[in-house]
């Protein structure tokens, strides 16, 4: 699996900022139902579900919120790059700039968990993450997510 399966260049979106991760959230449903034609108000509630199991927000500037829909063939993916960080409930408490949501069939449970270690894996990069924040252009960020030197899941 390759990110550039689950990522479509119009699945990417450079925001200015987000008053609250309640707010990106539903920043992540708009994207969702614009470039996947996803239901906003079920990403937005999926979404906000799995955040009351846990906070996705994995550290380093990153979130990774995920969630199970009705009505997705595949494991989808959308990103979102805040000019301003958001506080996320991070587990390191730092705000959150780069958000890659992914959202996976009801019964997809070996793919989405090879999604969720793709791209966890992927922005673990470090040097990835500074070439990120240093283009905030959508184009310029879906070449550097999906260029074959990126990790790939098994």
């Amino acid at each position: 699996m390759k990110l550039s399966q689950i990522l479509k260049p119009e699945a990417i979106k450079v925001i200015a900022s987000a008053s609250s991760k309640k707010r990106l959230l539903h920043d992540v449903g708009e994207l969702a139902h614009s470039a996947l034609k996803l239901n906003q108000s079920r990403v937005v509630e999926a979404l906000q579900e799995r955040e009351s199991l846990g906070p996705t927000g994995v550290g380093h500037g990153v979130a990774l919120p995920h969630a199970r829909l009705d009505g997705v063939d595949s494991v989808r993916g959308c990103f979102i790059m805040l000019e301003k960080p958001v506080d996320f409930d991070a587990i390191d408490r730092q705000p959150v700039d780069l958000v890659f949501a992914l959202f996976a069939p009801q019964e997809a449970g070996v793919d989405h968990l090879k999604a969720l270690a793709l791209v966890s894996r992927s922005l673990r990069d470090q040097a990835l993450c500074r070439k990120l924040r240093a283009n905030p252009d959508a184009s310029t960020l879906y070449a550097l997510l999906t260029s074959d030197q990126n990790v790939q899941a098994a």
